[in-house]
Order: structure tokens, then C-alpha cells, then sequence
């Protein structure tokens, strides 16, 4: 089964944390190092993040996302948001959450984050390396699921809101490319979607609007990262390039490169590196007295 793969990428460092899912019900977050395209395993979850409501901070350094494993009775309610140490998933601060509703956050910078509440969370695990934002930090335009976090993340981080293109069921954002080349992104949520594809997925294609030319591409996630163009498709992450020459044909990308393949990726049991701060400290025990 060919994995499904999203990214979040840094906007301060060249870091990012890819986010691969496969089999349905095991996902892995894995540190990718831009600089020299090598690729650093976190840990495995047995569940489910929804990769739309999690977030990287600018600095590369902290992690918040929204999971699920469906353990209603477990400490953190089958499903919680938490902050972790990226690339790792073990949380140095956790909210229990209980159900699926909301959840996850946005980071406002290094040290901040604001959490999508909604419904109300559960604080089990609080750390002073990172701090809550107010609820009003953030106003709800596009309701309190993936959409409500996924699109604020991407018009933050440079992509343009086009439209809202009902009979698609999807929102179009463009960011500009190079020689007049746009990649445009379809974020669609749609009930009842293509085998394969979740409620939440998007489409790209590639646009040159002066020469009226959409060239459709099957990746499943798309960015920029500083002068190229990367991308996810068949398990696998790719970077390419417009050149002045290849912008001038119908197929404008140049020198694709296949960065790493996470297609034979199997679960394992990892420790994450470090632990989390308790979320009050301990009393001191008082003197016995005799």
C-alpha cells in the first residue's frame, strides 16, 4: 500500500516534519533536513494525526497536532492535541480531548501557540518551553475542523486565497512560481471521496495565466521551498525547478530529483529522547513527626 505523505515545512529553518500514514491506522513523523535533503525518523503512533490541524513552529523546534487511537478510557481520551519536540510525537504538553471534534493549533511564533479549542480540552501535561496564546488569538472563519486550522496555515505561510469554488467543494489558493509559472492548490473536503483519498485531500496543477496553460500533476502535498518547487506523490518526495528555458514549454519543471522514498517504511517502538514535564510539580512531603 502506497503511504500517504503531508509536510509540514518550517518558516524560519530549514527544517520540516513529514507526516506518513500507512497502514490507516499507523502513522510515522519523520525530521526532514532541507539543507542536505536527509530524512531522520521521530516515532510511530498507532492512530491517526489529522496532519491538517497540526503545525510546525517557525524555528523548526516544537510540534502540535491533533491525534486519535480511540481509546475513549485511556488517559487521554482517544483523542488529544499535544505539543511534542519535533520531530518526536511524545508530548511535553498534552490536552485530552475525548473526542474528534476541534483540536489541534497553529503556532503564533517560537514560543506561543493557540489551541483550537472548540468543545474544551482537558489539560494534562503543561512545559514552560512553549506557552498558550488567548482563545481570541486566532477568530474562526472556516469552522473548528481541518479546514479551520489547514487554511489559516497556508495563507500564513504565503499562499494566496483565490476563491471558494463550490462545485468543487474546495477552496483554490495560489503561490507564485517562477517566470510566470502559479501552483495552485485544491483543498477539497468533500463526503464520499475517491478510493484512496480522504474527506480532506487536495489537487494541484501548474498555471502560466498569460499563456492561458494548466498542466494537471497527481501529487497529494505541494510547496515551495526556497527556489524550487517540492512535492508528495507515490510514497514519495520530489523537488524540481522552472528554469527561464523549461518555463517556455508546456512542461515547465526542470531537474526533478527524487528526494526519499518512505514507501517501505514499517512501525517500530520508539522512545522519544526525553520527558515530559509533569503538570504540577510534586509537594514536598511533610516532616513526620514522632
Amino acid at each position: 500500500m502506497t503511504p500517504r505523505l503531508h509536510v509540514l515545512l518550517a518558516r524560519d529553518a530549514n527544517i520540516g516534519v513529514v507526516i506518513r500514514r500507512g497502514p490507516s491506522k499507523e502513522v510515522a513523523s519523520i525530521l526532514w533536513n532541507r539543507t542536505n535533503d536527509t530524512f531522520a525518523l521521530g516515532q510511530w503512533l498507532k492512530g491517526r494525526i489529522y496532519e491538517r490541524r497540526s503545525d510546525l513552529s517557525p524555528d523548526g523546534q516544537h510540534l502540535i497536532y491533533f491525534a486519535m487511537n480511540g481509546h475513549w478510557s485511556s488517559h487521554a481520551k482517544g483523542a488529544w492535541t499535544a505539543i511534542s519536540i519535533a520531530p518526536y510525537l511524545k508530548a511535553v504538553a498534552l490536552y485530552a480531548k475525548g473526542d474528534c471534534w476541534h483540536g489541534g493549533g497553529l503556532f503564533l511564533d517560537n514560543k506561543t501557540y493557540w489551541l483550537n479549542d472548540g468543545y474544551g480540552h482537558t489539560l494534562l501535561e503543561q512545559t514552560t518551553r512553549v506557552h498558550r496564546a488567548a482563545p481570541t488569538a486566532m477568530r474562526a472563519q472556516y469552522g473548528g475542523e481541518c479546514m479551520g486550522v489547514y487554511l489559516p496555515r497556508l495563507m500564513r505561510d504565503g499562499w494566496q486565497m483565490r476563491d471558494t469554488e463550490q462545485e468543487r467543494d474546495a477552496y483554490a489558493l495560489d503561490k507564485p512560481l517562477w517566470h510566470g509559472w502559479i501552483l495552485r492548490k485544491y483543498a477539497r473536503a468533500q463526503v464520499g471521496p475517491p478510493p484512496g483519498k480522504g474527506v480532506y485531500f487536495d489537487e494541484h496543477v501548474l498555471l502560466h495565466l498569460e499563456r492561458d496553460l494548466l498542466v494537471p500533476v497527481a501529487w497529494e502535498w505541494a510547496d515551495v521551498d526556497r527556489g524550487r518547487l517540492v512535492w508528495s506523490d507515490d510514497g514519495a518526495l520530489w523537488a524540481g525547478s522552472i528554469t527561464r528555458a523549461s518555463a517556455a514549454t508546456d512542461q515547465p519543471l526542470a531537474a526533478t530529483t527524487k528526494l526519499h522514498d518512505f514507501s517501505a517504511m514499517k512501525f517500530e517502538a520508539l522512545r522519544a529522547p526525553y520527558t515530559a514535564v509533569p503538570a504540577v510539580p510534586k509537594k514536598p512531603k511533610k516532616p513526620r513527626r514522632d
